[in-house]
């Protein structure tokens, strides 16, 4: 019989396993800290939004606090990172580039995005000719390659260039890191960027690899279904639940019953089991903890969506708004934003979730904005007029 799990056990064990359950770090804070994030959360998804701060820096400053915002570019520089589709776009620590080798092999067959499979099908011979060109001139952006006839029409309207290099960066004949300035992806052959003992690492069978992080995902959630599981990595339930039973004779994850939940859950053999959970943290809308939207529901009862793409009248919450962990609840969500030029953390609506002690949550959630604040350098949080949480946040913010 499943052991039964109840529904707070279940939070705090997510929240543990994502590393958000343990004290921030004091004193200097370095790569090492960095390492022990990944261990917990294992991969770091990449966005582009830079209306706060890049998303894929919000995970660290989640779970490290005030730390140097170069950890993750070093780590790329160094050779312990590497961009590929992970869950979605994602920085991937080096060692694990073995368990991805398979997405590539599908990549080479056409089983990726049908614009980049027709280049290579119509074209191979202009395809070979620009990892050519990233052999002798890289690290090179899509722009070196000019290959483009007519005006650019929109942001996702690649020239043929930049489809060449996509093919190949999904293929895994190339990679990629980001161009500090803008943003850009550089492109490079695997030699130059990936330590030689990582490729040179045996390619294990589809299944095997599949399997593996099958099991990553268990642990970075602690308690999970096999569709979290799954979704983690961005595979496909169909593909990959045939292995469930392996794993579960391996006694490396459970099935058990937890209160609430209609899918089977699994929970991973070693993951912690808190008896209370004291975390705070303003979570990126990609965070690990809350990508998958439908396991927060279940998880958190919190419903979530991001809400850059909706046009601004039909906004419920705002632009970029981040959810915010205390104890082990979701209990607000703020709609923030950078104002670089006047130095200032600008709170446009701050929103707190029914039920909540609104004089507790104000408090710490200005404090954790003071915090965001002095870790991108700026002086001062400034709070807007929207949201049932904005005029408590003020109150707190005129006695400091």
């Amino acid at each position: 019989m499943p052991t039964d799990i109840s529904a707070v056990a279940a939070r705090r064990i997510a929240i543990a396993a994502q590393g958000l359950a343990t004290p921030r770090p004091t004193g200097r804070i370095d790569k090492r800290h960095l390492r022990k994030v990944l261990d917990n959360i294992g991969l770091i998804q990449i966005d582009s939004v830079n209306v706060l701060v890049r998303s894929q820096e919000l995970p660290l400053f989640s779970r490290l606090g005030n730390h140097p915002r170069s950890l993750i570019a070093d780590a790329t520089a160094n050779g312990e990172l590497f961009e590929y589709w992970g869950h979605e776009a994602a920085h991937i620590p080096t060692q694990h580039h073995h368990l991805f080798r398979w997405r590539m092999e599908h990549a080479k067959r056409g089983q990726m995005w049908g614009s980049l499979a027709e280049l290579h099908q119509k074209n191979p011979a202009f395809v070979a000719d620009v990892l050519q060109r990233v052999k002798n001139e890289g690290p090179v952006v899509a722009g070196d390659l000019r290959t483009r006839i007519g005006p650019k029409n929109s942001w996702w309207d690649w020239d043929t260039g930049k489809q060449a290099l996509e093919f190949l960066f999904w293929c895994g004949e190339i990679t990629a890191q980001r161009r500090v300035s803008d943003f850009a992806r550089m492109y490079d052959i695997n030699e130059r960027a990936i330590p030689t003992q990582v490729l040179k690492r045996k390619t294990p069978k589809e299944d095997a690899a599949r399997k593996e992080l099958l099991l990553m995902a268990a642990r970075s959630m602690g308690i999970s279904t096999f569709r979290d599981m799954a979704d983690y990595h961005r595979q496909k339930p169909k593909d990959c639940i045939h292995l469930l039973p392996e794993l579960l004779q391996s006694n490396e994850i459970q099935e058990v019953q937890v209160e609430g939940w209609e899918d089977r859950a699994f929970l991973y053999s070693d993951a912690r089991v808190p008896r209370s959970v004291s975390a705070r943290a303003l979570l990126s809308p990609f965070d690990s903890l809350v990508w998958y939207r439908p396991r927060v529901e279940r998880v958190f009862d919190f419903h979530y969506r991001i809400e850059i793409y909706t046009p601004a009248p039909q906004r419920v919450y705002g632009y970029y708004v981040l959810p915010f962990l205390l104890g082990d609840l979701l209990v607000a969500r703020v709609d923030l934003k950078a104002d670089r030029h006047a130095n200032k953390l600008l709170v446009h609506g701050a929103f707190g979730e029914d039920g909540i002690d609104t004089a507790v949550v104000a408090e710490e959630l200005f404090a954790e904005l003071v915090l965001m604040a002095q870790w991108l350098g700026l002086d001062t949080v400034v709070i807007g007029a929207r949201g049932n949480l904005s005029r408590q946040l003020r109150q707190v913010s005129r006695r400091r």
